[in-house]
């Protein structure tokens, strides 16, 4: 089979490895249909973070099941699936409070079992984790088919960063990040009832693609300016929730300064500074919460239902399309901002 493969910052290559099989009673082997370059993947495609060389790629995917062990019976092969990134086990402490992003019993996949970016998948703790899709493909359209990929996570921790802030109907939201998260963060706002979206961009295109969504402001200003900037939209009283879908320390500052005393800091952006200021969110009663999405509990209670209904287009942030064999120019066009997702 084919499969992604990292060879060093800003290469990638397509190699044939070995399919994968069943390990554990508990996998299924998925074959992919359709997957995609998530934003996270580009701080070690740029080498800003470390990952090793020749390690195969990839988290997010849907795919047709095509074999099962034993233990699995909620699914059965030929079903139509999600393959969220998260591979929660469903019973245990984190899983059953909602939290299979963090689960306990989570394992991921290494070389030997396929990869996301490639052919096929060994996907763990698949009886619960998978998301079965109602029908095939071919009951799709392409644009729902790429609708159902971001639920696999983009979509999912766009709404994380929501659900962790809090974000409820009538409320004033600001959305640090223009890339996709971001973008789904503000589909995710709307859907929970936000009446006023900021969100903070300054790229055309993508702020363009951000009022589709919900978006009812926007904020190109940094920093400082950028603090003046909200307070100004919210007449000195600050943001109701504040989406932080970057992960970088300026975008961790400026998000804990601009909510209204009690506003809640949902933190999605993998973080790439340690470190964070507690004064800002002590003398002003902020809560900061988030992390790794909820993939399976967000799109069984909430995101697939919203797709098929019809209700939310999250398959708009994919703005370039690719064969697995273009894999590097995929990364390339994330990378050079020609496309929001690949």
């Amino acid at each position: 089979m084919k499969a992604a493969v990292f060879m060093g910052p800003g290469k990638m290559e397509v190699h044939e490895v070995t399919k994968p099989s069943i390990q554990k009673s508990s996998d299924a082997i998925i074959k992919i249909i359709r997957a995609c370059v998530c934003g996270s993947d580009l701080w070690w495609f740029r080498g800003i973070s470390q990952r090793e060389t020749g390690t195969n790629t990839g988290h997010e995917a849907i795919g047709i099941v095509e074999e099962v062990g034993s233990d699995v019976t909620h699914i059965q092969p030929g079903d139509f699936v999600v393959v969220p990134f998260s591979h929660g086990c469903g019973h245990c402490a984190a899983c059953l409070a909602g939290f299979d992003g963090s689960c306990l019993n989570a394992e991921y996949p290494t070389n030997s079992d396929g990869a996301y970016q490639g052919e096929y998948l060994r996907a763990t703790n698949a009886d619960w984790a998978l998301v079965k899709i109602p029908g095939q493909p071919s009951d799709y359209t392409d644009e729902q088919l790429n609708d159902l990929l971001t639920l696999s996570d983009v979509m999912a921790t766009g709404y994380h960063a929501a659900a962790s802030a809090e974000v409820k109907p009538g409320d004033t939201v600001v959305v640090f990040g223009d890339g996709a998260v971001g973008l789904c963060g503000v589909i995710a706002a709307k859907l929970r009832g936000a009446k006023r979206i900021i969100s903070m961009s300054r790229h055309e295109d993508r702020q363009k693609l951000a009022k589709e969504f919900g978006a009812t402001d926007f904020i190109a200003e940094r920093g400082d300016e950028a603090v003046q900037r909200v307070m100004e939209l919210t007449d000195g009283n600050g943001a109701d929730a504040i989406l932080e879908c970057v992960g970088t320390a300026q975008s961790n500052e400026t998000a804990v300064q601009v909510g209204r005393p009690g506003a809640i800091v949902g933190r999605v952006g993998v973080p790439q500074n340690p470190t964070i200021d507690t004064n800002a969110l002590f003398w002003r009663n902020i809560g900061l919460r988030g992390g790794v999405a909820n993939v399976t509990t967000y799109d069984k209670e909430v995101l697939l239902e919203a797709v098929l209904k019809g209700e939310i287009h999250p398959g708009h942030v994919f703005t370039k399309r690719f064969q697995l064999d273009d894999i590097q120019a995929a990364y390339e066009a994330m990378d050079k901002r020609e496309a929001i997702k690949s």
